[in-house]
């Protein structure tokens, strides 16, 4: 399981992709779709047409990390958003992970500093 700080910010590209794009591949979809940079430090998730496979692309300051995901069984939740990049955080990639359904968990209001 990966250890992601609550703070990092992480995008999910909503179209599939293929899986076969490598660092550069799903590099040139931040910047081309996304209108984003790699370099800065957030995690961009990306899933395939029959939602089996992820990868999530990462930039540490010293290089990328791909890291990539193959079900055994079931699929990835499947967001319909109009917007080729959705904001997430790391309790909702956590759930996205473990196969729980992010429409319907909500969430309890909680007490936000704002900065």
């Amino acid at each position: 399981m990966l250890s992601i700080p609550p703070n990092t910010t992480i995008y999910w590209h909503t179209e599939p992709t293929d899986m076969r794009k490598g660092i550069d591949g799903l590099s040139g979809i931040v910047r081309g779709e996304f209108n984003g940079d790699p370099l800065d430090g957030s995690l961009y998730l990306f899933i395939n047409r029959r939602r089996d496979r992820m990868k999530i692309l990462h930039w540490d300051g010293g290089g990328f990390w791909i890291y990539y995901r193959l079900l055994e069984q079931g699929t990835f939740e499947l967001h319909k958003s109009t917007d080729k990049r959705l904001l997430i955080d790391a309790t909702q990639l956590a759930m996205l992970l473990s196969g729980v359904p992010l429409v319907d968990a909500r969430r309890r209001k909680r007490y936000r500093r704002v900065a």
